[in-house]
């Protein structure tokens, strides 16, 4: 998913928002992931009708977020843990500007770990599966990029201070709230106030520092006071 209108018009064309009115709803997911098949991937990011970001927009994002916390940390990112990571398309763009950069994605979808597990270090799990799977113990960089909108809030309260014990850098925890007028696919629970999704981020140990960015409060030190967000 993605906020309309910010850089929609030159990048994409028309929004994808009356695509989406139209759109069949999203089949349950079984468990395994069963739900991110191939033809879901195909629709929301190559398609180039119904895609949410352009091969640029993604570049950027990523290179944005690569560049904060090397701000934060002081130093080059070196390993990044991307959770809910999809294809891992964060992991080709992340190489390229880091050719020595460890990278582990985890994505319940069966599809995506068997097509590109090998050759991007993607695990299949979800975010309550992060304390039992092979991963280092703490990451510079821990990206939640478009998926932290479909869990439950009671996944979600369970979920983020399991990322917050193993983000050592930066967090990047996109969420969306309640009044953002936002496109792609909107099949999640309903959307909270900002106020409930800040309640959550501060109680599981997170401070922001502006634009989806978070730093664990044991080491938010590392940012100035103005740096820091609410």
């Amino acid at each position: 998913m993605a906020l309309r209108d910010r850089h929609r018009s030159w990048l994409l064309g028309n929004s994808l928002s009356g695509a989406n009115h139209d759109r069949d709803p999203a089949p349950p997911d079984t468990g395994n992931g069963a739900r991110y098949d191939q033809a879901y991937f195909d629709k929301w990011y190559r398609n180039p009708r119904t895609r949410v970001k352009s091969p640029a927009e993604l570049r950027r994002q990523v290179e944005f977020v690569l560049h904060a916390a090397e701000w934060v940390l002081g130093r080059h990112v070196r390993t990044v843990l991307d959770v809910g990571c999809g294809e891992g398309q964060w992991q080709p763009v992340l190489q390229r500007l880091r050719p020595a950069l460890k990278y582990h994605g985890v994505d319940p979808s069966e599809y995506a770990v068997a097509k590109h597990g090998a050759r991007r270090g993607l695990m299949q799990g979800g975010i309550e599966d992060l304390a039992t799977l092979p991963l280092r113990d703490r990451y510079d960089l821990v990206v939640c990029c478009g998926m932290l909108n479909y869990l439950s809030g009671e996944q979600l309260e369970r979920g983020l201070p399991v990322v917050e014990a193993r983000t050592g850098g930066l967090a990047y925890l996109e969420l969306f709230a309640d009044g953002d007028a936002i496109e792609g696919d909107t099949g999640w629970p309903p959307l909270q106030p900002a106020s409930w999704y800040r309640e959550r981020l501060t109680r599981a140990g997170f401070r922001s520092v502006g634009l989806q960015c978070y730093v664990p409060h044991a080491t938010d030190t590392n940012v100035s006071l103005m740096e820091r967000g609410w």
